[in-house]
């Protein structure tokens, strides 16, 4: 990186070299702004690479302000989504030569590896005029004596006109920062409570003890809590549930709920049950059972949910209750695994500090904030990442 004099003053200092700060900064330098990128890590984006096991799931085409985000403020987020769309993202890729390809459900992961998305925002914030600085670990923020902003980072302090907030939420610890939460604080800004988003949930003392052996197991299913449900794979784990469902339905959790999971979603399990029986009165339970659910769940359920007895031996009202049990397995989660596996952050700075057109703070002008450490959580699949790169065009706007 290039080495940086500390008094040198900037117009834009942007604390973060995430996927918010990275973009922010290069639509900032396009309009001829010196701009500072200070990353506390050894490296940009390390989000970024470790996203969608190495592929980077970076937006989904199906982004709906309305319905894929979580806020105290559900109408924050609409403005800068509609500005810069996931095709706005695509079109920079696009023109970067970098394949791509929907998984599914809207989800663009590129082909071959993130480090070709890093590659294309640190080769554009150069392009721009970006410089860079690594290991710098910011520890404060202040208003200067000569205007503008004091930005202290280890032995160094820059001075700048302008200061962007793109340091993350708590999620990942390792390479995350609270810096946001702790400035926000500081200039008397309000907080939504925070909680780990997207994350794995853990059993209760009593379900990990029958449940716990079956890590590994995966099948579909469709998971609810209170009014909100997802229908995807959930993942047995040794800690608890994981899996895309259980990651969706986490933002939704909170300790004490508890959560129904349908086991076959597509199905009337009872229609289903009393055909077989009908049809094939000797078939056992268990080996009936099997053909839709993997043997060693079923094995576990054994003298849990059903006697493990033949089809045509089993009472109309014992069938009923096991399809019940089928559509409605209801658990109480001891918890989540945390921040440490978190993809996201739920909560952050309250919005209502914050424009929404500009992400410029209020009460603190020339201060900005944008990204996962603001009260805006998408769904998984690719929607944080648009937010990352919508939130952070709309500021660079008002540089």
């Amino acid at each position: 990186m290039v080495t940086l004099v500390s008094a040198a003053r900037w117009d834009v200092v942007i604390v973060g070299g995430g996927a918010s700060g990275l973009l922010c900064a290069i639509y900032a330098g396009r309009k001829g702004r010196r701009v500072l990128v200070l990353e506390q890590s050894a490296k940009c984006g390390l989000k970024i690479l470790v996203s969608g096991g190495g592929r980077c799931n970076f937006t989904n085409i199906w982004t709906d302000p309305q319905e894929h985000f979580l806020s105290a403020n559900a109408h924050f987020c609409i403005s800068a989504l509609r500005r810069y769309t996931p095709e706005d993202f695509i079109a920079l890729v696009e023109d970067h030569d970098i394949a791509y390809h929907e998984k599914k459900s809207g989800q663009l992961f590129c082909d071959g590896s993130a480090k070709d998305l890093l590659a294309m925002l640190l080769q554009h914030a150069r392009n721009a005029g970006v410089q860079i600085k690594t290991r710098a670990q910011v520890q404060s923020v202040e208003a200067a004596d000569a205007g503008g902003f004091e930005v202290a980072a280890g032995a160094h302090s820059f001075f700048a006109d302008r200061v962007v907030l793109a340091s993350g939420g708590l999620s990942m610890p390792k390479i995350s920062s609270d810096l946001a939460f702790r400035m926000a604080r500081q200039f008397g800004l309000g907080l939504v409570e925070t909680e780990p988003a997207l994350v794995p949930l853990t059993w209760n003392n009593s379900d990990r003890a029958r449940f716990a052996h079956l890590s590994g197991l995966s099948l579909p299913a469709a998971v609810r809590c209170g009014d909100n449900a997802f229908s995807e794979d959930i993942l047995f784990t040794h800690r608890g549930l994981s899996g895309p469902a259980i990651l969706q339905i986490s933002s939704y959790w909170t300790p004490g709920d508890s959560i129904a999971i349908d086991l076959l979603p597509e199905l009337d399990a009872f229609e289903w049950l009393v055909a077989a029986q009908e049809s094939s009165p000797r078939t056992r339970v268990s080996s009936l059972l099997q053909t839709r659910l993997p043997k060693r769940l079923v094995h576990e359920l054994s003298g849990m949910w059903f006697d493990d007895g033949r089809l045509g031996e089993v009472a109309h009202r014992d069938l009923r209750e096991l399809a019940n049990r089928l559509h409605g397995w209801v658990l109480k989660p001891g918890g989540t695994e945390g921040y440490r596996t978190a993809e996201v952050t739920l909560g952050g700075v309250a919005t209502d500090a914050v424009s929404s057109k500009t992400f410029e703070v209020k009460q603190v002008p020339g201060l900005y904030i944008i990204g996962e450490a603001l009260d805006v959580t998408g769904w998984l699949g690719g929607f944080n990442f648009q937010w990352a790169w919508s939130s952070a065009f709309c500021c660079a706007e008002h540089l």
